[in-house]
């Protein structure tokens, strides 16, 4: 069964080629979510005034992998308790977040928070929201690290 789910975790480029390696995930790909702004654009995204975060929607096999086994790895390549950084990228834009279509999903998402939560003595921070609006970015972000492997990345791709 082929289920959806968008996570943001700081730049867009390394979240998508990380969970694209992921056995069972059969579709990624980067845009903007949850912003105010309709059909945003790269530039505007990044003056940090639309809302939006860098996000990476994910379609994944659920009887190859469950959502809690990929959120288990997401929260490996992000540090959830800084607010509106990953890495050296600062900015709303690089938020994290985990934004949800079905809301059988939730109690999935919070219990994974639940059990990522003890590994920190400061409060989780990552943004856990129903889907609101999800818009593909510009084709040159799609698949980005594939198009340029020394491209830069915050995240340890073999984690």
């Amino acid at each position: 069964m082929m289920k959806e789910i968008v996570i943001a975790g700081g730049c867009f480029w390394g979240v998508e080629a990380y969970m694209e390696r992921i056995e069972g995930v059969v579709e990624t790909k980067v845009g903007y979510a949850n912003g105010h702004i309709e059909n945003p654009t790269y530039q505007q995204v990044t003056t940090s005034r639309t809302g939006h975060t860098e996000a990476c929607y994910i379609k994944y096999d659920e009887n190859i992998i469950d959502l809690h086994d990929l959120l288990k790895r997401f929260w490996k390549i992000i540090n959830p308790t800084i607010v509106n950084r990953q890495g050296p990228d600062r900015g709303p834009q690089y938020r994290t977040g985990i934004y949800y279509m079905e809301d059988e999903d939730l109690d999935i998402i919070l219990k994974t928070k639940e059990e990522e939560q003890k590994k920190y003595e400061e409060p989780i921070v990552t943004e856990i929201e129903p889907l609101k609006c999800f818009y593909e970015a510009e084709e040159y972000h799609q698949k980005y690290l594939q198009k340029n492997p020394r491209g830069y990345c915050h995240i340890d791709l073999n984690s």
